[in-house]
């Protein structure tokens, strides 16, 4: 029991306390790290005598504070006052930063994980550990390559940031720009990640989609005419306002057009759609700003039927173009089948799977057998249903496509 409780405080807690640590001692992503874990080991090992704090995450703070101390003081034992430099560091407030009125650990962070001297992949695995906090593992399946793969991006993200001195600063408004790309796409990672989960038993992590969509709006305090940071803002509302609506009572992924329409946050999507607007009459179209026009079509129709199809179609085709991804195109055929018909939407996915880039993504199969469910070919449908099973990880996807399994192979 106790375990669950830390596990669960290490999840919803940790991003942030890990966040406060690495600005307190100088950047120090490891020091930071292995000190919130050894608060972690002394909770496990106290609150079965002492019983649970009342404030535990304050605790686990001060707890991660004297343990990066002390590791510290081993670490410089032999400097003549190492005693009174570390006493002094334990004593003092954090430093004052010039952060343009936004003293925020976190979007210190991610602006520090998204610097231009670390390479894009390791940027976003970078920021899925602190941000998310996320496993070696978990990062690994999310980015679908071997663990030691992204175990070697940790480790030379980390010393890249400790050799170039990169300092934990949100940058000053002239270099906001060049690096707004980068912290969008993380932000996003890390909305996706609550969205729709890699790892564990519940499809959704609301803390994750929250904190994601909280930096946004920190972002766009920053940047209040930049249409793309308006964009991201508006996507990640608009999709969270469904979030009610995603997972049924026997735990299993409800597609789109099955949801209960009431149960949207219709607060959320209002604001999203005016957020959006702001963005749009700005006139710089951007990738963000398209995806948010495309969840504001689902979220205007009333029902599944009345969706603007023929124009989801024609937002995916202009995204495409923009960003010519291979999970772009998968989503655009999608659009594509409800305009044309489903065997219109195989030939685009038989053009995704030819590419290759999405061999081990659960989606394609899915996407496959969904299409030949609906075009009457349901035993083609079934292996690919199969696939898709097989690929998934979370076990909410995993309960609907084996619910559309087992409803192919009833009809056959």
């Amino acid at each position: 029991m106790l375990g669950r409780i830390v596990d669960e405080l290490a999840r919803r807690e940790g991003p942030r306390i890990l966040a406060g640590l690495i600005g307190r001692f100088g950047g120090d992503f490891d020091l930071a790290e292995d000190a919130l874990q050894d608060a972690y080991e002394r909770a496990l090992a106290s609150w079965p005598s002492t019983g649970i704090p009342e404030r535990p995450a304050a605790w686990l703070t001060t707890v991660a504070q004297r343990a990066a101390i002390d590791r510290l003081r081993r670490l410089n034992r032999n400097a003549d006052n190492s005693d009174e430099v570390l006493e002094q560091i334990a004593a003092e407030q954090p430093e004052a930063r010039d952060d343009g009125g936004l003293p925020d650990d976190r979007l210190r962070l991610l602006f520090t994980c998204c610097h231009p001297a670390i390479a894009a992949p390791a940027q976003m695995a970078l920021a899925l550990r602190t941000l998310c906090g996320l496993s070696t593992r978990e990062i690994s399946r999310a980015f679908l390559e071997s663990e030691a793969t992204t175990a070697q991006r940790l480790v030379r993200a980390k010393k890249k940031i400790a050799e170039a001195r990169i300092p934990y600063i949100v940058p000053s408004r002239e270099e906001l720009p060049d690096r707004l790309s980068a912290v969008l796409t993380a932000i996003y990672l890390v909305f996706n990640e609550g969205y729709s989960a890699s790892a564990g038993e519940s499809l959704l992590r609301p803390d994750l989609s929250s904190e994601a969509i909280r930096l946004a709006r920190l972002l766009v305090s920053l940047m209040p005419a930049e249409p793309e940071a308006l964009g991201i803002l508006a996507l990640m509302l608009l999709h969270d306002a469904r979030r009610e609506a995603r997972v049924g009572v026997d735990g299993a992924v409800v597609p789109l057009e099955e949801q209960d329409r009431l149960r949207w946050d219709r607060a959320k999507i209002v604001e999203g759609l005016d957020i959006l607007e702001r963005a749009i009459a700005m006139r710089r179209r951007g990738p963000y700003q398209l995806q948010a026009a495309i969840a504001a079509l689902h979220s205007k129709a009333s029902t599944a039927a009345a969706t603007d199809w023929t124009q989801i179609a024609a937002l995916y085709g202009a995204l495409h173009q923009m960003v010519p991804t291979a999970v772009v195109e998968l989503n655009a055929a999608a659009a594509v089948a409800m305009v044309s018909g489903p065997e219109a939407g195989l030939v685009w996915i038989e053009r995704v799977e030819a590419g290759g880039e999405l061999g081990d993504y659960h989606l394609l199969p899915a996407a496959r057998a969904d299409l030949l469910r609906r075009a009457g070919r349901g035993r083609e449908a079934e292996e690919h249903y199969r696939r898709a099973i097989e690929l998934a990880r979370n076990p909410a996807e995993r309960l609907y496509l084996e619910r559309r399994l087992r409803e192919v192979t009833e009809s056959m």
